[in-house]
């Protein structure tokens, strides 16, 4: 049986919670699970909803023990040097430590995927860690560069740009990135188990630009990516206008869309498919998935935090091992 790391984020967030909730009802999980993160907390949760879970703390995964709830700390940080629902640096170092963990014990082989609970990215920095985000750190840490975020879920979407300005995500969009991106979610959604996904691409601009009207980088930068696309045998179309594509994909017309920004992909997934919607590093050499929610502060540390995204993501995990366990699916190649 597989073994899966879990981070559990922000433990000032509703990481542990939703954590200890998913762990303590495993129906529908095959694989088995290993906390990083901090068991006083998740003990904490546990007696406070009244679900008897058993914790066991352990040093390394061959420590595993079945029946129990296994925690690896590699930050040592307790409840009483935090308030949760409260930005602190200690937690944002905290949730580094954790990440930082699961990637080495993953590309050690001690665990074959890596789930991960919101991280607060303001806590994040001040704890001394200048990323963007776990995409980031992911590939800083596994020494990726070809890498990308992917939604996959009933609609399955793959981003340019993610976490960085509007103006800055505009001026991302060239034809390398691009081909890039569409490379990517081919070759992803090929190891799902489709022979010759049809992929679409969205465009910049209302419109997809409306032939330069609109702005020109679609003529420049988007067209001649997937005209390359193409000539490399991948079955893609596009530029598509933005406000149409994505309800095309969810209705089976396309596969899988590209999105050329954080907000055009995450807008369409998260309007109504929140629950449901995964959230996946594709190009890493480890699986990672995630839940696609922020720490939710203002709920934090109330007993009423949905489990559902998170038992989502697990779900995800194993189906992505379970597809193609050698290499696991869902991952690019390392460049």
């Amino acid at each position: 049986m597989k073994i899966l790391g879990i981070t559990l984020g922000d433990l000032a967030g509703v990481g542990p919670e939703i954590a200890v909730k998913a762990l303590a009802d495993p129906s529908g999980l095959e694989g088995k699970y290993v906390v990083y993160g901090a068991k006083d907390i998740m003990q904490y949760y546990s007696d406070m909803m009244g679900l008897e879970c058993e914790f066991k703390e352990i040093s390394d995964v061959s420590e595993y023990e079945d029946g129990k709830i296994n925690v690896i700390d590699p930050a040592g940080l307790t409840m009483d040097e935090y308030e949760i629902g409260q930005l602190s640096a200690k937690c944002g170092d905290a949730a580094y430590k954790y990440i930082e963990k699961s990637i080495q014990d993953a590309s050690d082989g001690k665990i074959d995927a890596v789930v991960t609970a919101p991280l607060n990215k303001e806590a994040l920095h001040n704890g001394g860690h200048n990323f963007d985000g776990h995409t980031e750190i992911f590939a800083t840490l596994t020494g990726t560069k070809k890498y990308a975020m992917m939604f996959y879920g009933p609609l399955k979407i793959m981003h340019v740009s993610t976490h960085c300005s509007l103006r800055e995500a505009c001026d991302r969009v060239k034809k390398q990135r691009v081909l890039d991106v569409i490379e990517l979610l081919d070759d992803a959604m090929k190891r799902t188990g489709l022979d010759n996904p049809k992929i679409a691409v969205a465009g910049l601009n209302p419109h997809a630009g409306e032939n330069g009207l609109f702005g020109t980088e679609e003529i420049e930068e988007v067209i001649p990516a997937i005209e390359e696309a193409r000539a490399k045998g991948i079955n893609v179309v596009g530029p598509i206008p933005p406000d149409s594509v994505y309800n095309k994909t969810l209705n089976g017309i396309y596969d899988a869309a590209v999105a050329m920004y954080h907000d055009q992909g995450h807008i369409a997934a998260k309007l109504n498919l929140m629950s449901e919607c995964v959230n996946c590093t594709i190009g890493l050499p480890i699986i990672r998935t995630s839940v696609d929610h922020g720490t939710a502060f203002d709920i934090a540390g109330k007993g009423i935090a949905s489990e559902v995204n998170m038992k989502e993501s697990m779900k995800v995990a194993e189906q992505f091992l379970n597809e193609n366990p050698n290499p696991p699916a869902m991952l690019g190649r390392m460049e």
